[in-house]
């Protein structure tokens, strides 16, 4: 066979736009996140194009050498900066045409996308925004849909939707930063039918940003302000007794039902504190990933049957990480994550690599089903 022939045979490289940063408060987490994924992905299988998201909203095409230092030990976290050029996306359903704007005005156009992957973590970004702008031109993503990703963003909408389905969440009150205004006796009633610890959340954020761990009803007041610096609508839970736990899902091929990881990851806390922000991404001294976590027959089935239930019911599509609290009456469901933290070094990877699928392995299964998909309508 001569090398001509050999390289009709080879299946055509794919193009991916690699999109990171966005408005939110997780976007130097993003960032790094990006940097991972460009270190790993095939480049025998895809060709990249570089896609950040400013702080304000610009989408500027960045050059591989920019990601180079996006990393989570560096002295701060890494920012997009606005380089003056503006990326355009394909015009229309007839093309998937990536174009920029360069400083000096001049349109050229930087290549067809096969499909985009959207490392993106809180609003305007993993909350159905992005993927509504990416829906209106056709062009194929990784991940959920809108309303799998803004439903899994609104922690109040997504719970009262698994409790209808009988999923166990738990107990909670939804208070708005406008009810609290009109009434501001209503904090003292913002605890009813709760049990202490609360933890206090913004409704739409992630990686735990604007949480609280509240032990007492003084402390109510200031956690609640933390959590409005987030999102107008707060949610306040009950703590739940119970082992923390994760497994990955990600979507079946054609019409097989949703896969789960084969192992449980466990997140151990010291000190009686909890996963923040700073405990996942910034010091983790205090915490321990246990993976594989130990877990009995029962409760993996119970695990992965609510996981991939869940996954199914908030119309879920790529991958997700589902949380749990793992208690002595089963399993109750803390959070489903539809664009999960994918640093190498994150759970959601971690857990495939220990199911046997690699960090390199798994970015290609994510795009080759976001290429798969069947049209959303």
């Amino acid at each position: 066979m001569t090398a001509n022939a050999l390289r009709e045979d080879a299946p055509a490289k794919r193009t991916v736009v690699l999109l990171f940063g966005g408005r939110s408060s997780e976007h130097g987490i993003s960032c790094v996140t990006a940097a991972g994924v460009l270190r790993a992905i095939d480049r025998a299988k895809f060709d990249v194009i570089p896609v950040g998201i400013t702080q304000q909203g610009a989408t500027v095409l960045m050059e591989e050498a920019d990601l180079d230092g996006y990393r989570l030990d560096a002295a701060a976290l890494p920012e997009v900066a606005d380089n003056g050029t503006r990326v355009l996306w394909p015009a229309s359903t007839a093309t998937r045409v990536i174009s920029v704007i360069d400083r000096s005005g001049r349109v050229r156009e930087v290549g067809s996308a096969d499909a985009v992957l959207p490392m993106l973590h809180g609003p305007y970004g993993e909350d159905g925004t992005v993927q509504g702008m990416l829906d209106l031109v056709d062009l194929p993503y990784v991940g959920s849909g809108v309303l799998g990703s803004a439903l899994c963003m609104d922690k109040h909408a997504v719970k009262t939707v698994l409790a209808d389905a009988g999923i166990a969440v738990a107990p909670w009150n939804t208070v708005t930063r406008s009810q609290l205004d009109a009434d501001p006796a209503l904090v003292s009633r913002l605890d009813a039918d709760l049990t202490y610890p609360l933890f206090v959340k913004p409704a739409r954020a992630g990686s735990s940003v604007g949480v609280s761990k509240v032990v007492a009803p003084a402390e109510l007041p200031a956690a609640l302000e933390v959590a409005f610096a987030e999102d107008r609508t707060v949610l306040v839970e009950s703590g739940v007794v119970g082992r923390e736990v994760e497994i990955a899902v990600l979507e079946g091929r054609r019409e097989a039902r949703p896969r789960t990881s084969t192992v449980i990851g466990e997140i151990v806390i010291a000190g009686g504190g909890f996963y923040d922000f700073a405990s996942k991404y910034l010091d983790g001294s205090g915490v321990r990933l246990d993976l594989p976590a130990e877990v009995s027959e029962a409760e993996f089935a119970a695990l992965q049957r609510d996981a991939v239930l869940a996954f199914e019911i908030a119309q879920c599509a790529g991958l997700a990480r589902v949380d749990f609290f793992l208690t002595e009456n089963g399993p109750v469901l803390n959070e489903i994550n539809t664009l999960p933290g994918f640093t190498p070094i994150s759970m959601y990877p971690r857990l495939w690599e220990a199911s046997g699928l690699s960090y390199t392995e798994l970015i290609t299964e994510l795009v080759e089903l976001a290429i798969e998909r069947r049209p959303a309508y």
